[in-house]
């Protein structure tokens, strides 16, 4: 979408998602951000406030159902939602101890779950309008499973492949469906990451690709385009190939 004026970002303390809202920020635009720390969240408003945006906060979990609804809905009843952000997630390495239940619960609570939460309720009130965009935060490792992080790279495909049927199915009703695919970006999540990532960049340049990307209502923004040629290639390779050369890779501590 084209300029939109009200916007709704999850994760918006840091990482990718302060780079978006700090993206977005201009005078006549409405910021709708939340995230889990309250410090960081109100020093990301009040630099977008500066930069001229109007710019409403809350402290919710996206896990939350009842509270994120009723916050979206809120929102939009103040300034009908053009574009919504499904930019929260978590991460857990497993080492070389394992992935535990409790971790993988979690990642698939907040990044499947939580994704769901963000999106349906938006989109409800998109459809009264048949106008409107929703992006879906996904991952380039959503295109095949690596051994240090099988949650991760779940919950990362599970919601790509949702958006990319959501698409379809609310093309009709006048709604744009994104889904954004990136690959390592400078953040909280991967500064604890001990082991070479390729082709990484900053949050701010991966927020000027998605803008981009967004405004011309691209199916999907995946990025950098040589780390996602290797990984749509090891997606299409057969297993019996590849599943030795992933084991030998570094994991997350």
């Amino acid at each position: 979408m084209q300029n939109p004026k009200s916007i709704l970002i999850t994760g918006a303390s840091s990482g990718i998602g302060e780079a978006l809202a700090r993206q977005y920020a201009a005078s006549g635009v409405h910021l709708a951000l939340t995230g889990r720390d309250s410090e960081r969240l109100e020093a990301v408003a009040s630099a977008c406030r500066q930069a001229g945006a109007d710019v409403t906060t809350c402290l919710v979990d996206v896990q939350d159902r009842d509270e994120l609804s009723a916050w979206t809905r809120e929102v939009d009843a103040t300034a009908p939602l053009d574009l919504v952000i499904a930019n929260a997630g978590v991460s857990a390495g497993t080492g070389r101890a394992g992935e535990t239940a409790e971790q993988t619960k979690r990642i698939m609570a907040v990044n499947v779950d939580g994704v769901f939460n963000t999106i349906l309720p938006a989109v409800e009130q998109m459809k009264n309008r048949r106008s409107g965009q929703v992006a879906i935060m996904s991952s380039l490792a959503g295109f095949r499973g690596f051994p240090g992080a099988p949650a991760y790279c779940a919950s990362k495909a599970a919601v790509r492949l949702w958006g990319e049927s959501l698409r379809g199915e609310l093309f009709a009703q006048g709604i744009g469906v994104s889904v954004i695919c990136p690959g390592f970006v400078r953040s909280r999540m991967t500064a604890v990451n001990e082991f070479p990532m390729p082709f990484l960049m900053d949050a701010d340049r991966a927020a000027r690709i998605i803008q981009r990307g967004l405004s011309k209502n691209r199916p999907r923004i995946a990025f950098p385009l040589r780390l996602y040629a290797v990984v749509w290639t090891l997606a299409l390779l057969p297993s019996v190939l590849i599943d030795p050369i992933l084991r030998r890779l570094p994991q997350k501590n």
